[in-house]
């Protein structure tokens, strides 16, 4: 165990130090690059923060308004029909949108059911299978000026479905 402990002290160090000594191996001027790429993702940071405001303001929104809970009672209903437990359908709708927001809803669903039931098993296991589809989608395709997203959205929501029925499976294994 302890050797564990000494490898990650000293990875992340090593890769940046090779990484050093192989450009000034290979004649770049490596601090001129590092403030190339500073500059780039700061730029980068810059452009995407109406998109990343305007995401949280949604969530903020969509939790304080109500909304969030009408749609779960409504969502829920049919859910909990296919196994799928209607007290995560707010979760699932908040993790499209911000990973943040759904890892304190996390937190919620803990308090209220325990990390070892079975909701608390579902949740854990279903915000590991499934991704920030809005946010994801929006950063990105901003980023790199895609207008259309063709079946991004559909594909992705396939996905995300998929990732639920995977964890109400794996969680009723575990149980």
């Amino acid at each position: 165990m302890h050797i564990l402990i000494y490898i990650s002290d000293y990875l992340v160090p090593f890769i940046i130090l090779s990484i050093v000594v192989y450009g000034v191996l290979k004649g770049v001027n490596v601090y001129e690059a590092f403030i190339r790429g500073a500059r780039s993702g700061f730029l980068t940071v810059i452009r995407l923060m109406p998109t990343l405001i305007g995401l949280m303001a949604a969530v903020g929104i969509l939790r304080a308004s109500g909304f969030l809970d009408f749609i779960s009672d409504v969502i829920g209903q049919f859910s909990t029909m296919i196994g799928f437990p209607g007290e995560l359908v707010p979760l699932t709708v908040v993790k499209m949108f911000s990973s943040s927001a759904a890892t304190g809803l996390l937190l919620d669903i803990f308090k209220e059911f325990g990390t070892d039931s079975r909701i608390g098993l579902i949740a854990s296991i279903s915000l590991c299978c499934t991704e920030t589809i809005f946010y994801t989608m929006s950063v990105y395709f901003m980023t790199a000026k895609v207008k259309h997203s063709r079946y991004t959205l559909a594909g992705a929501m396939l996905a995300t479905f998929a990732g639920l029925a995977a964890s109400v499976v794996l969680a009723d294994a575990i149980c």
